[in-house]
């Protein structure tokens, strides 16, 4: 009783902060100098015309940088915790096999959403989406297969090695930004090309679609080790 009566003083008071701050919220009219800057200047000094793209790539490489790293220390910390023997072969014949429906499916989708996810984050400089979002798009694909064969095994190595050559040339391309152009992931170490179309931006381009492999790599790992667990 006291307890209920505890969280229910606790959900009280929050609900008043809540209440406080909406209330006593009032949106800003303007933009603020920073991204006045970025609003009016992006598509001209960038190229690009999708402009959180390039705030993310460019003027804000660091953060995504960071987010990328954290990004595989918790895959690496994942896989490190649940890998354990492999059984799966112990199990296969417990295991019900997937439906018809379920394998011609996947035949048939795997190849159109691993194409999809390369078009998102190929194209994340011109139209919604990106790196991220391009990675576990293509991540989805391998869930699908797992979904029909749990059995199905990825090469770990293939996996890692795929995750630290996209790495690598990620801050390879930020490096060459620093020296070449304004800092670090600056995009302008190629030219801008024509605004709107697929070879503009500079290399930005290319810098989402390394984010976009390792992005699918980290995923599709975790998705891995998850499996193999979960049979063993």
């Amino acid at each position: 009783m006291i307890r209920r009566f505890a969280v229910f003083l606790l959900l009280l008071g929050l609900g008043a902060i809540f209440a406080d701050l909406l209330l006593g919220y009032t949106p800003s009219e303007e933009l603020n100098l920073t991204a006045r800057y970025y609003a009016e200047h992006t598509a001209q000094d960038l190229g690009a015309a999708n402009i959180v793209t390039a705030i993310v790539v460019t003027y804000r490489g660091l953060d995504t940088l960071g987010e990328v790293t954290v990004l595989f220390l918790t895959a690496t910390i994942i896989g490190m915790v649940l890998a354990r023997g492999r059984k799966h072969r112990a199990l296969q014949r417990q295991l019900p096999a997937a439906g018809e429906l379920l394998t011609t499916g996947s035949r048939l989708l795997v190849p159109l959403i691993l194409l999809l996810g390369v078009y998102v984050f190929v194209n994340g400089h011109l139209t919604p989406g990106g790196g991220f979002q391009g990675g576990a798009i293509v991540a989805s694909a391998a869930l699908l297969l797992l979904l029909t064969d749990p059995l199905k095994r990825f090469s770990h190595r293939l996996i890692a090695v795929m995750e630290s050559v996209s790495g690598l040339f990620f801050i390879g391309l930020g490096v060459l930004g620093l020296v070449y152009a304004g800092g670090f992931l600056d995009s302008r170490v190629l030219p801008n090309g024509a605004f709107g179309t697929l070879f503009s931006a500079g290399v930005m381009p290319i810098i989402y679609s390394f984010i976009g492999l390792k992005v699918g790599a980290e995923f599709t790992s975790m998705l891995t080790h998850l499996a193999e667990t979960e049979q063993s």
